[in-house]
């Protein structure tokens, strides 16, 4: 027979759309409910290679706990809204809303030539005012419970998106988005008070099954200190380190400090401080902060502080690696305990006094000292002075102030202008319209302007994924039945870049929900993996000008969905990635078409070696996707392969039990073999109950690989740090590889050189750090 992928597969898709074996019920008896999740994509027109490499294997594993007996509900929508949009329509002369649509329509397809399980009837798309009318509803929750509100605040503008930024779309002072330098700028805006649940966010994290690192970047973005608040002279400093406070030599004001205005009349270099004011503004917060930037700041004359603990005066200093935003915008100096405050006196010629150590609670009642918790976390500013979005539902009244929109009157619908480019002078392009800016105050009648802003992207994908439980709904944001027949997610696969944005801002949104009633669980995803990044053949990151850049599209014409699918799980490990190896995906294709051309007969042995490896092969690869180690799960079937074709014959089990293993990697592939193996119908009556895809998960006899199995410990440093079941004789190599994979041990090894492994055989392995 000749395996001719293309046809086979738009033939199964085919069926399987028709028969609808994918749709997701709320309820089916006897099973229980598992909510699988990928990362939405912003609908930029293809989907590229890293987007398969997102979709591909998670597809795998949804397939899998299908197969498993769950009642899988695996959805997909588009995150539709945002900058990225806007600005493809701008360049290309189109509406953003004709860009987006059709781009949608283009990556639909390209989803379903995958051979994924998603469910489209629950398909969602964020830029609907059928989905947005629930964003804003949303937003009127926050403002009625005082977790959203406006105020002037410092915000990052980048000048050529003409917009506000988050501080977590500003990555070393430049647009995550256009890379242009970004500036400070005070405006008045929209925030949410994320802070109120800085210490939820933090302490629930232990109980998350998420990677370590992605856990450890969200404790540091949080950045929760706990120490003293006291008071040289009438200035208030935040300090972690009481105990140092006799060496102490000089305080450092934040330039935008209140107290320096105060102090106006006393200082003597007042234009100068005022100069060096004005030269922070300049900066973003993270400029501020980088270790690799000269640290600068201006004595205040005129002016000093009395140091509570000892009754030295000191000299007062203004520097902008001081921030209003942390504490009290006031520290300590002691340079002999702090390396930044050793530089910056160095730089200055400042007292360094050798530090004695004191009890921090005796001192802290000796100065009056009041015990304080500070986080570094702030408000999300979530004003955007761009068109695309969700246009913000309130009103200004000249005689009630803010007034929010009516529920019943949402959605406030985004109207289509023809002019939606950026103003550049800090107002959003829907300010040019007359039409949608005039409108009557809710309370009083009387006439009133809109908000002109429109809402961050991520505030529409903080909520999604409790969207899909119920994305017909007309009268709620979802049926309180259908969230808790699904939720919280089981799984959720998406990239690590997302660690301090979506996924805080999504946490943030599910116990705000939970605090009013409206759910009745604080976290919203369970478990979550990352995959890696996939380079170009040359090892480099795939971009058009280095001519590296994969396209999926043509490598499913050339081999087919099923081994792009499999090669993308068996490239390396799936939260590493690597580079596209051109002769890899090669080799799977050949894999696949030696298994659909295999001859052999049957025969019966119990005792049979290739029966032995089976059942091994079955609990490895049932561990190895479970554990998303999809490439050593490939590699197990074909180690099975290459027995199976050294034998004459086969035990009866083999040849389904393999199309089983295969049927989560190579859905098409699978079930074309099972249907004729099977002896089902190939013609549109497919009876569904037959497919590959609807049977159990094939379960392996303790007893034929129990001799077979040894329980390896790993070991960091000498210590035990985890044990695992594996083969007996297995290599060194390989227990390296599996020790390294291994989410416990990982947390120990990350980032960490490795000098040595000491191999026990069939007993330890050690890894020396």
């Amino acid at each position: 027979m000749v395996y001719n992928p293309q046809k086979i597969e738009r033939k199964w898709q085919r069926v399987w759309e028709e028969a609808g074996i994918f749709k997701t019920s709320d309820k089916i008896k006897g099973k229980k409910n598992f909510y699988h999740l990928v990362m939405f994509p912003y609908p930029s027109g293809d989907l590229h290679i890293g987007h398969w490499y997102n979709f591909a294997p998670a597809d795998v594993y949804a397939r899998f706990k299908r197969m498993q007996g769950f009642n899988v509900m695996s959805p997909i929508g588009f995150d539709a809204f945002g900058l990225p949009a806007e600005n493809a329509a701008i360049k290309h002369g189109i509406h953003p809303k004709t860009w987006t649509y059709k781009n949608i329509e283009r990556m639909r397809k390209q989803l379903k030539s995958m051979g994924t399980i998603y469910d489209w009837q629950r398909e969602i798309i964020t830029c609907d005012p059928d989905y947005y009318k629930w964003t804003q509803w949303l937003f009127l929750q926050f403002y009625k419970a005082g977790l959203a509100y406006r105020a002037k605040v410092p915000a990052n503008w980048c000048p050529s998106c003409k917009t506000i930024l988050a501080n977590e779309q500003v990555i070393e002072g430049k647009c995550e988005r256009c890379d242009s330098d970004v500036l400070q700028k005070e405006i008045e805006q929209w925030l949410f008070k994320i802070t109120d649940y800085a210490e939820k966010l933090l302490k629930d994290l232990d109980k998350l099954d998420w990677p370590e690192r992605t856990k450890t970047m969200q404790k540091n973005w949080i950045g929760k200190s706990e120490g003293y608040e006291i008071k040289f002279s009438s200035i208030p400093v935040f300090t972690t380190r009481l105990d140092t406070i006799f060496g102490c030599t000089y305080l450092v004001l934040a330039p935008e400090n209140p107290i320096i205005e105060k102090l106006k009349n006393k200082i003597t270099n007042y234009q100068e401080v005022k100069r060096y004011i004005e030269k922070s503004k300049k900066k973003t917060e993270r400029e501020r902060l980088s270790e690799a930037k000269e640290k600068t700041g201006v004595e205040i004359k005129g002016v000093k502080a009395i140091n509570p603990a000892n009754g030295e005066k000191i000299p007062i200093w203004m520097a902008d690696y001081v921030l209003i935003g942390y504490g009290t915008g006031a520290i300590m100096a002691v340079p002999d305990r702090d390396e930044r405050d050793m530089e910056f006196a160095k730089k200055y010629n400042l007292p360094i006094k050798k530090t004695r150590l004191v009890d921090s609670k005796k001192i802290a009642k000796k100065v009056k000292g009041k015990k304080i918790t500070n986080y570094k976390l702030r408000d999300w500013v979530i004003s955007r002075q761009r068109y695309w979005g969700v246009p913000i539902p309130m009103v200004k009244c000249q005689k009630c102030g803010w007034v929010p929109v009516r529920e019943k009157d949402l959605p406030v619908l985004l109207p289509t202008l023809k002019d939606f480019r950026p103003t550049g002078k800090g107002k959003s392009p829907l300010a040019k319209s007359k039409k949608f800016v005039q409108t009557k105050c809710p309370k009083c009648k009387e006439l009133a302007e809109r908000e002109t802003d429109t809402m961050d992207t991520f505030v529409c994908s903080s909520w999604y994924y409790l969207r899909y439980t119920d994305p017909k709904n007309k009268k709620k944001f979802a049926d309180p039945k259908k969230l808790k027949a699904w939720l919280p997610v089981d799984m959720y696969i998406g990239g690590a870049e997302h660690t301090v944005m979506h996924l805080l801002y999504a946490r943030f949104f599910t116990k705000a929900l939970q605090k009013l009633g409206i759910l009745d669980f604080s976290e919203p995803f369970l478990r979550l993996r990352h995959q890696g990044i996939i380079l170009g053949p040359d090892g480099q990151k795939m971009s058009k000008s280095r001519g590296n850049v994969i396209d999926p599209d043509i490598q499913v014409k050339k081999y087919g969905a099923d081994a792009v699918r499999m090669y993308l799980c068996f490239m390396g490990p799936y939260d590493q990635g690597g580079p596209w190896q051109p002769r890899g995906i090669v080799g799977i294709a050949r894999f696949l078409d030696k298994i659909f051309n295999f001859q052999f007969s049957i025969f019966n042995d119990q005792n049979s070696k290739l029966k032995k490896l089976l059942h091994r092969t079955i609990k490895k690869v049932t561990e190895d996707i479970e554990n998303f180690r999809f490439n050593t799960a490939i590699s197990a079937l074909m180690i099975l392969v290459n027995e199976m074709q050294k034998q004459k014959g086969l035990e009866p089990e083999v040849r389904p039990t393999l199309l089983k293993l295969l049927a989560p990697f190579a859905p098409h592939f699978a079930e074309e073999l099972w249907s004729s193996f099977a002896k089902a119908s190939e013609d549109k009556h497919f009876d569904i109950k037959n497919s590959v895809h609807n049977q159990k998960w094939p379960k392996y006899n303790p007893k034929l690989i129990k001799e077979e199995m040894i329980t390896l410990i790993i070991q960091v440093n000498g210590k035990v740090r985890a044990k695992t079941e594996t083969e007996a004789g297995i290599s060194k190599e390989k227990a390296k590889e599996l020790a390294l994979s291994c989410e416990k041990v990982r947390k120990w090894t990350e980032g960490k050189k490795i000098k040595k492994i000491i191999f026990v055989p069939d007993k330890l392995i050690n890894i020396v750090i």
